[in-house]
């Protein structure tokens, strides 16, 4: 069983003609699109989306990414992509669950992992920067009320 996030984001998608390839299965690579259009609805939630990550000076490389493929999403699908924030004090990890978002069919699990890097200097922090500490406490206040 996957690490259940403390905050969630979900995203539906319709998969278009132009991510599928001839046998109109979407092609792997696609996934990671679907994965940060997710990632990025969750970092709106946390009201630290990636111009404030910029404005604070930090950038936020992906430095590990996993993917599960249990089955193909196809044209035309409309796909369901959820993103649970797990790990935030000294990186950034998101675990994803990709279904079929009419029956719940699980086609993809994923997780990402992104390191804050001072822009300034290029230097990979070692534990979170306290803007984004404060910015996920914040929302989980929030989802607590």
């Amino acid at each position: 069983m996957r690490k259940a996030g403390v905050l969630q984001a979900e995203v539906e998608i319709l998969v278009p003609f132009f991510d599928v390839d001839m046998m109109e299965v979407v092609w792997h690579g696609h996934y990671v699109k679907y994965l940060e259009v997710a990632r990025c609805a969750l970092l709106d939630k946390l009201d630290h989306n990636y111009s404030q990550m910029r404005e604070a000076g930090y950038a936020w490389p992906v430095i590990d990414l996993q993917l599960r493929y249990v089955r193909g999403a196809r044209f035309g699908q409309r796909i369901s992509v959820r993103a649970d924030l797990v790990e935030w004090e000294n990186r950034l990890k998101i675990n994803y669950l990709i279904s079929d978002a009419e029956t719940g069919e699980r086609l993809t699990r994923a997780s990402s992992t992104q390191v804050a890097v001072e822009i300034a200097s290029r230097e990979m922090q070692m534990a979170s920067p306290a803007v984004f500490i404060d910015a996920v406490q914040r929302a989980l206040e929030a989802e607590a009320c």
